[in-house]
């Protein structure tokens, strides 16, 4: 089945009865990331009543009501992400108060509405599982390997030269068995080593 994500960061604002809502939706690779997103969230609106969020990625996935009433907040945009299908994205709400109670129906409505506005700004794309490989190669190999490597557009992440010239790429794991295949045909002696 397949997974989305965004291709950029969205920002709005929702005014609700004197509050207001800033929604953000974002791309992130995981939670570490994710936390510290939160972190310069909270660090920008020092004087805001509530940063909440909710995190879908994979098993890191998460959420906080910050402050607000159980399960008024973080869930609820949890659940938007879930409905769009979305993976690695994080959603954040601001809220500075501004003087009239919401009530737990009215909290769930604005922090959903708050997100699902924030991702219609922003392009869903399909996530494509990465894995990452080393090969190792006789050094008059490694040109043709490079060659091959800008064609097929896969990522060239790092580079080692020892006694064989080492390559660590990042590709799509669907691509992987072909990839293989191609790296011993350019090199039969080939060294490959699955990273992730």
């Amino acid at each position: 089945m397949a997974t989305f994500t965004i291709a950029q960061r969205a920002e709005i604002t929702l005014e609700i009865r004197k509050s207001r809502f800033i929604g953000i939706v974002m791309p992130v690779p995981g939670r570490e990331a994710a936390m510290q997103e939160i972190a310069r969230m909270r660090e920008a609106h020092r004087s805001a009543t509530h940063v909440c969020w909710a995190l879908m990625a994979g098993g890191q996935s998460g959420m906080s009501d910050d402050g607000e009433p159980s399960g008024t907040a973080g869930r609820p945009m949890l659940e938007v992400l879930r409905h769009h299908e979305l993976d690695g994205v994080l959603a954040m709400v601001v809220r500075y108060y501004g003087g009239v109670k919401l009530g737990a129906g009215g909290l769930v409505r604005a922090y959903t509405d708050a997100i699902a506005t924030a991702l219609k700004s922003s392009e869903r794309t399909e996530r494509v599982a990465q894995a990452e490989i080393e090969i190792g190669v006789v050094y008059s190999a490694e040109p043709q390997l490079r060659h091959w490597l800008i064609q097929q557009k896969y990522e060239l992440l790092n580079s080692r030269h020892d006694t064989l010239a080492h390559l660590h790429l990042r590709l799509p794991e669907a691509a992987l068995s072909q990839a293989e295949e191609a790296i011993r045909r350019l090199s039969s002696n080939a060294e490959i080593k699955r990273l992730s």
